[in-house]
Parts: C-alpha cells; structure tokens; sequence
C-alpha cells in the first residue's frame, strides 16, 4: 500500500489535480481490497490529506504487527512419551483407555454342513452316474473312499453307490462331483459328456436345488401412454383391426426407401462416451432442442416445463385417463396429451407430421422424448454408434439428422 500511495501522489502532482472529490473517488477504487479499503467503504474521507494521515498511520500499525509476529517464539510441543494427567475421578473409576478398547467387528456369516465346500458345476452325462463310475477306465482315476458299515447321515432310505453308505443319493454327492469335475478339466469324460445349449450349469447342493435369488424390485422402461391404441378397450380393438388389415400396411409401405448408414456417416462423428441420439424439433412455432429419441419408451413425452416454454395454453390439453409408469416402476403424474405439428429436417430436406403428446409434470435433462409411435410412424432408424437418425420424407428422399 505504501508503493501505491507515492505512485497516487506522483499522478496526483503531474497532472495537478485539485477536485478533492475525484481524488478521493479514484483513490477508493485503485485501492486493493483489504483492512484499509474496508475502512474506507465504512468511514468516507473528504479529501485526499485525510486519506495519506490515515494511510500513513495504517502503514505503520501493520509494520508493528509484522515485526511482533517475527519476534514471536513458538511453543514447544509437549513430549509424546508423557502420559497425560487423569483426573480423579478416572484414576478412581479405572476408566478404559483408547487403546483397550476393542473395535465392533460384525460377524462373518456362517455356513452349515456341505454349504462350507466349494461346489462343483452339474454336469450331465449320457449314461447313469452309477454306470459311469462302474467304467474300468474311469474307476481307476477315481480315489473311492473307504467302505465303512457307519451311516454318513440320519436319511436311512437313499443309497450312495460311490460311499456304499446311505445318506444322499449319488446325483447330490459332492466328494464324487468334484472328482469328476477334474476328469472333466482334464479331457477324460469328454465322450460322455452330453452338451445342451442354452442351458446354465445347476449348482449341487445337499437337497439337490440351487440357491433361490431374492429379488427386491423390477426395473422398467417407460410404458403406458397411447402404445396399443389407447387406455380403453374400444380403442385397442380398433387398433388391433387397423394392424390387421392389409391395405393399411400397403398404404404405409407406400413411401419405404433404404435407410443405409455407412462409413462416410462416421466422418463428422466425434468420439463419444456411449452417448444417446439428441435432436432438434420444430414444433409450435419454435425450434425445440435437447429432444432425446428414445427407442425404449411406448409414448411420446412433453415435458410441463417445455410446454410452458411454447406458450401453449392449458385449454388444448386433452384429458388422458391412463397411467404412465418411469423407469422405478413408479406412476407419473399425467397432466394431458395434444397433438402438434412437428417438423423434422436436416437442412436439404423436410418431413412434417402429427404427432400426440402426453404431457407430463416431471424433471427431466430433455425438453421432450420420442418414443416408438413416431419413430414407427415415420420409418426412422436411430443409430448411437453414427450419432444420427434417418427417415425418409414424402418424395421418397432420405432425412439425416445429425444428434448433438
């Protein structure tokens, strides 16, 4: 601050200021944020003397503060080997110290019986498991265990044929699974090893059933809305007799083109992190971005707060008596659906439709959602790995919309 004060008085004599107010004013707003601009804001000076006596006294007050902190001797740390002092009523009472006391450690489940042992895989074989261990070439790789005239276990009416024993049959014996699963590893049952695809191996237990997995919830996609016809059963009827029908299908093959997606589309594609296919919308007079295109939702989705963005009045909200449920499982809150014209286009070319809207009072990163109707509706194909939507218009000519 004292450089900045001589620097203020050199320009204050060159250009022989005599307006104490500017002088004043300009010295308040060169000045650094600090104690002694703070004071200033708190207590305004009338000229520019009042401002160099008390710059000046500042200076010399914080020269004081300076030199004590220098002076300072620290303080020296009380040795750690000195237990500290109890107080009477611990040296009294025995109090535990820190170090005795034991930290909580939750228990570990425990398991029972056969559950402790590593479970081998189930694997199915042409022949009987007590044909196949009656093969010479294999019972001699087996290790058998030891007869013995003692019960393995209280169930007296299943027979072992590898212990010669009762207490579980031979398909739930794990002593012999897990010998078996080393042949397997090995290559020597390969030849009677039968193969079934799209089937998991079964882990083995004792009762010879696998672990039931609990499950505490479901996990959805958007459904509900106008997917199927509607919410009434008349509505579904009718649409179930327009799907039905032939001419109707003809009628929306009328305009099909190929839609191909080849390595000139992933010239303009930056790297991406798994994104999703944005767009932009013309609907309502307004082009409406942030419109994500959503292949696992039934229905089309306006968002309340992009509804109120278009300025849209609340009388062309229809009533809508069905549910929508998100992604939890969860109902959301349906205000109404409307049906907009809404423009897609990339620039060359243009396609314009009708598309009904269910309008809903949720939080959400997206302005709107399209769903299945309107990409079905218009024959879009929305591809993530080119960041790009193509559909064909009117004419016959291909749409390209590039996501962002």
């Amino acid at each position: 601050m004292k450089e900045f004060l001589h620097r203020f008085g050199a320009q204050v004599v060159r250009l022989n200021l005599k307006d104490e107010t500017m002088m004043v004013h300009t010295f308040r707003k060169g000045i650094v944020l600090g104690p002694f601009s703070e004071s200033l804001i708190r207590n305004h000076p009338k000229t520019f003397d009042e401002i160099r006596c008390r710059a000046v006294a500042h200076i010399a007050a914080e020269g004081e503060v300076n030199e004590k902190r220098t002076c300072v001797v620290p303080m020296r740390p009380r040795a750690s080997g000195r237990p500290p002092p109890l107080r009477v009523h611990e040296a009294t009472t025995e109090k535990k110290t820190p170090a005795k006391q034991q930290l909580y450690q939750p228990k570990k489940p425990q398991t029972r019986g056969r559950e402790r042992e590593n479970v081998p895989p189930w694997h199915d074989f042409v022949v009987e498991l007590k044909d196949l261990i009656a093969i010479p070439n294999i019972a001699e790789r087996l290790k058998v265990p030891p007869k013995t005239n003692k019960k393995l276990g209280p169930n007296k009416n299943v027979w072992c044929e590898f212990h010669q024993a009762f207490d579980h049959p031979i398909r739930n014996c794990l002593a012999l699974w897990h010998q078996l699963d080393e042949l397997m590893k090995n290559g020597f049952l390969r030849d009677y090893f039968q193969e079934k695809q799209g089937v998991e191996d079964v882990a083995v237990t004792r009762g010879g059933l696998g672990h039931e997995v609990p499950v505490n919830g479901e996990i959805h996609t958007i459904a509900g809305g106008f997917s199927g016809g509607g919410c009434t059963a008349s509505q579904r009827k009718r649409y179930a007799r327009a799907v039905m029908s032939v001419e109707a299908q003809r009628a929306n093959d009328a305009f099909d083109v190929d839609l191909v997606f080849t390595k000139a589309d992933l010239q303009d594609v930056v790297p991406h992190d798994n994104d999703p296919v944005v767009i932009s919308v013309v609907t309502a007079g307004r082009k409406v971005h942030r419109v994500l295109v959503d292949q696992g939702s039934s229905t089309d989705i306006m968002f309340w707060t992009t509804f109120n963005k278009l300025q849209l009045s609340p009388d062309m909200l229809r009533p809508y008596t069905g549910w929508l449920f998100g992604f939890a499982g969860d109902q959301v809150e349906v205000c109404g659906h409307l049906e907009l014209r809404t423009t897609f286009m990339d620039g060359t070319a243009s396609h314009t439709e009708n598309i009904r809207y269910l309008v809903v009072n949720a939080s959400s990163a997206y302005n709107m959602l399209l769903g299945r109707p309107t990409l079905n509706r218009l024959g879009a194909v929305p591809l993530t790995r080119h960041m790009k939507i193509k559909l064909p218009n009117l004419v016959g000519r291909v749409i390209t919309i590039k996501s962002y």
